[in-house]
C-alpha cells in the first residue's frame, strides 16, 4: 500500500509540475511577483490581529463565456478549459488548477474502486476522530492527502481548507528573516469535502468529492512577531466567504462511472470519464434541472424531528396533496454527491434539515453546502434553509453546519412558501 501511495503521488506531482511551469509562464507576461514586507496595513485591538480595509485587493473575475467548444458533446474537460481560457483569459489560472483537480478524482475514483480488493488495506477505520467528532476512514485521510497534494503544486493556490483539517491550511506564504512572498498567481481559495460519503464506502455505496473555489486575499501582510496567531487569522479571513464568492464549483461522482461536474459561473456542466484514454469527456452540457419533479430524497426517518412547516410539504408530497397534485416517490442514498447527482438530471428535492437533534442541520456550509448550492443555482434550481438562501450565509467558523433542501425550483420554492407563512402566522 505505502509503494502504491508513493507511486500515486509521484504521478501526481509530475503532472502538476507541468501545470505549474504552464500556469506561471503565463502568469509572469500579466503580474509579476512581488514580496511585501510588514507596514502598517494591519493593528492589534484588545489582543486579536484585525486587517484593516485597504489591506487586501480582490480581484474580481467577470461571469466567463463559452463558445460552441464548450457545449460540444464529447469534448475533453481538457480541451474544455482550454477553450475557456482562451476566450477568458482573466481564467487562466482556472486551468491549471481544474487539471489538477480532475487528476486528483481519477486517482481517487481508482483508490474507491481498488478498496473493495482483499489486501488493499483501505477500508475500516483510521483510529482517529476528525474535528467534529467523527471517525476517521483510511480512505477520508487518503483522499485528504491525494487533494491537498495536487492542489498544492498547482501554484495557483493561496489557502486550502477541507473537512479531515482541524483549520484551514496556507500554502503560499515562506518565512525568511519576517519577509513572506505572495505570488499574484496564487490566487485562490480551495475548500472541499475529500470523501463525501465514506460512512458508506464499504458496501459498495457512491461516494464524491466536493470542491469550491474562492478568490485569495493575497495582498495581506503578517506580523511575524505575531506570525502563528496572525497567520491563522489570514487564512480564517480568506476561507469563511459566502458562496456568493465562490468562483467555481465541482463535485466528482465515483459510481458506476466517474462523473465531474462543474460551474464556473455560468451553467453547470458535466463530465464522464472514459477509461479507455483516461480523459473525462462532456457528456451533459449545459444541465437544467426540470423546475417540477415527483421525487424527493431525505431521511425519512427523522421527519417526526423536522420543523412543522417542511413535515407539511413533505406529508403533502406522499399524499398528492402538495401544491403541483402529483404524488412523490422518495429515492434516498445518503450520500449528497449521489443523491444531488440524481436531483440534478431528474429533478426533484435533496434535504437534509434541521431537527431537534441538529438544529444547524448536519452539512456543513464551508465544503458541502455552498459548492453544491452554486451548482444546483447554476443549473436553474434552488437552494435554501428554509428561511434563507445558503449561498448568501456567512460562516463564523469553518466546520459550520448548516440545513438545506436544495433542488427543482417550484418544488424548493414550496418549501420557502411555508416556512414564511409559518413565520407570518407567528408574528401576528
Amino acid at each position: 500500500m505505502k509503494l502504491n501511495t508513493f507511486l500515486l503521488f509521484t504521478y501526481l506531482s509530475a503532472t502538476d509540475a507541468f501545470h505549474v511551469a504552464f500556469a506561471r509562464r503565463a502568469d509572469r507576461s500579466i503580474n509579476k511577483s512581488r514580496v511585501s514586507r510588514v507596514s502598517s496595513t494591519s493593528t492589534e485591538t484588545n489582543g486579536e490581529f484585525v486587517l484593516d480595509e485597504d489591506c487586501c485587493e480582490t480581484r474580481q473575475l467577470k461571469t466567463p463565456v463559452f463558445d460552441e467548444v464548450c457545449d460540444t458533446v464529447g469534448v475533453t474537460l481538457t480541451r474544455f478549459m482550454d477553450e475557456v481560457a482562451r476566450n477568458n483569459p482573466e481564467q487562466l489560472e482556472l486551468t491549471g488548477l481544474f487539471n489538477a483537480i480532475a487528476t486528483a478524482c481519477k486517482a481517487i475514483s481508482n483508490t474507491v474502486k481498488r478498496s473493495q480488493l482483499p489486501k488493499s488495506d483501505t477500508l475500516g477505520y483510521q483510529g482517529e476522530v476528525n474535528v467534529q467528532g467523527e471517525d476517521q476512514k483510511k480512505l477520508d485521510v487518503i483522499t485528504n492527502d491525494i487533494l491537498k497534494r495536487a492542489l498544492r503544486f498547482t501554484g495557483q493556490l493561496g489557502v486550502l481548507a477541507s473537512e479531515e483539517e482541524d483549520a484551514p491550511v496556507d500554502i503560499v506564504g515562506a518565512m525568511d528573516e519576517k519577509e513572506v512572498m505572495y505570488d499574484q498567481g496564487d490566487m485562490f481559495v480551495a475548500v472541499f469535502d475529500p470523501l463525501d460519503g465514506s460512512s458508506n464506502v464499504d458496501a459498495g455505496i457512491p461516494t464524491g468529492t466536493i470542491i469550491g473555489i474562492y478568490e485569495h486575499d493575497g495582498e495581506c501582510v503578517i506580523d511575524f512577531d505575531n506570525f502563528e496567531q496572525q497567520a491563522e487569522s489570514v487564512c480564517m479571513a480568506n476561507t469563511l466567504q459566502p458562496g456568493t464568492k465562490l468562483v467555481a464549483a465541482a463535485y466528482c461522482l465515483y459510481s458506476s462511472s466517474t462523473f465531474f461536474v462543474l460551474t464556473l459561473g455560468d451553467g453547470t456542466y458535466g463530465f464522464c470519464l472514459d477509461e479507455n484514454i483516461g480523459e473525462f469527456v462532456l457528456s451533459h452540457p449545459r444541465i437544467e434541472i426540470p423546475q417540477s419533479s415527483s421525487i424527493y430524497s431525505m431521511n425519512e426517518s427523522k421527519m417526526w424531528m423536522w420543523d412543522e412547516p417542511l413535515q407539511k410539504v413533505v406529508d403533502g408530497w406522499r399524499k398528492g396533496t402538495g401544491r403541483s397534485g402529483k404524488e412523490f416517490s422518495s429515492r434516498y442514498i445518503g450520500s449528497m454527491v449521489g443523491d444531488v447527482h440524481r436531483t440534478l438530471l431528474y429533478g426533484g428535492v435533496f434535504g437534509y434539515p434541521a431537527d431537534k437533534k441538529s438544529p444547524n442541520g448536519k452539512l456543513r456550509l464551508l465544503y458541502e453546502g455552498s459548492p453544491m448550492s452554486y451548482i444546483v443555482e447554476q443549473a436553474g434550481g434552488l437552494s435554501t434553509t428554509g428561511t434563507e438562501r445558503v449561498m448568501e450565509i456567512v460562516p463564523d467558523y469553518v466546520h459550520q453546519r448548516v440545513p438545506i433542501v436544495m433542488g427543482s425550483k417550484q418544488d424548493v420554492q414550496e418549501v420557502v412558501d411555508a416556512y414564511a407563512a409559518a413565520n407570518n402566522s407567528s408574528s401576528d
